[in-house]
């Protein structure tokens, strides 16, 4: 870039900004490795958020979902999750193939859906990323590893949870963990990602407080994969045109349970979220925001 170029380029940023090119650098850096006033401000709200807050973020997420033609449903309690991916899986066909095969992550939210039992009447198979039968097999690392990674490319849809969501962009946030490979929401043309009401955040500075910050996730601290997911796979490579799934899913659809995390059954959660009551229900509950 020519210098008068960058200049101009660099002079509209800071206008976009509202700086000047007197001011000087000296705004606290959002990356600091201390925990200062602002963040102690971030975690605390967090961590008290009123029930119309929580529906005030509800409601974000749902707006900024739209554009990206990000599917989501706000469903009372698991059954209602359950039902919804087996209405899925009933109307959705294979992109390659016929027979239906559902990957899954392995975690207490996704087990607890038992979508084995409640999608054997359409012979949909369901497998774990991390199968108990493979591990009492004895099967070596390796092979376990071809076998996720054919279970994953079979797969027409991949279930997993998420982390947070981060409801100013759309944003699932998910850490990837034995049992809860990225594959599953990478490969398969459809991903469902399934939360609870109380892990969607505001935005980025929420989400590096929370990792760098909070006591319950500095339990586990970040791990070697963190994926952000906004929506479908999206390109316009070609002739400026927009194409959905030529580098991921082409559909993702995410389901908002309307309640608290369940400590007891979970164990602890990404972070320590008070309080513990849901929020009101939303205006259409079961609604999907259509692409």
């Amino acid at each position: 870039m020519e210098s008068s170029g960058q200049e101009a380029f660099i002079a509209k940023i800071r206008s976009a900004l509202g700086k000047s090119p007197d001011d000087l650098p000296g705004e606290p850096d959002l990356c600091t490795s201390q925990l200062t006033d602002e963040t102690r401000i971030i975690l605390d709200r967090i961590k008290n958020r009123s029930q119309d807050e929580r529906q005030q973020l509800l409601d974000r997420f749902i707006e900024m979902a739209a554009p990206i033609n990000l599917n989501v449903s706000v469903l009372k309690d698991e059954e209602s999750v359950t039902a919804a991916i087996v209405e899925i899986a009933r109307n959705k066909d294979p992109e390659w193939g016929h027979q239906k095969s559902i990957v899954a992550w392995q975690h207490p939210l996704i087990e607890r859906l038992n979508l084995s039992e409640a999608l054997t009447d359409q012979n949909v198979t369901v497998q774990l990323s991390k199968s108990d039968i493979i591990e009492s097999k004895g099967i070596t690392t390796k092979k376990e590893r071809e076998q996720l990674r054919q279970h994953v490319i079979d797969s027409y849809i991949g279930i997993t949870s998420a982390d947070f969501c981060m409801a100013d962009t759309a944003t699932l946030v998910m850490r990837t963990r034995p049992g809860q490979a990225r594959s599953v929401s990478l490969v398969p043309s459809i991903h469902i990602g399934v939360i609870y009401l109380d892990q969607i955040i505001w935005d980025l500075k929420e989400l590096y407080a929370l990792l760098n910050f909070d006591p319950e996730v500095q339990k586990e601290g970040l791990t070697n994969c963190m994926t952000f997911i906004s929506g479908p796979s999206k390109t316009a490579d070609v002739e400026a045109t927009m194409v959905q799934g030529a580098h991921g899913p082409r559909e993702v659809y995410v389901y908002v349970i309307n309640q608290i995390y369940p400590r007891q059954a979970f164990g602890a959660p990404p972070c320590d979220r008070r309080p513990k009551e849901a929020v009101r229900p939303h205006a259409k509950p079961s609604a999907q925001l259509k692409p």
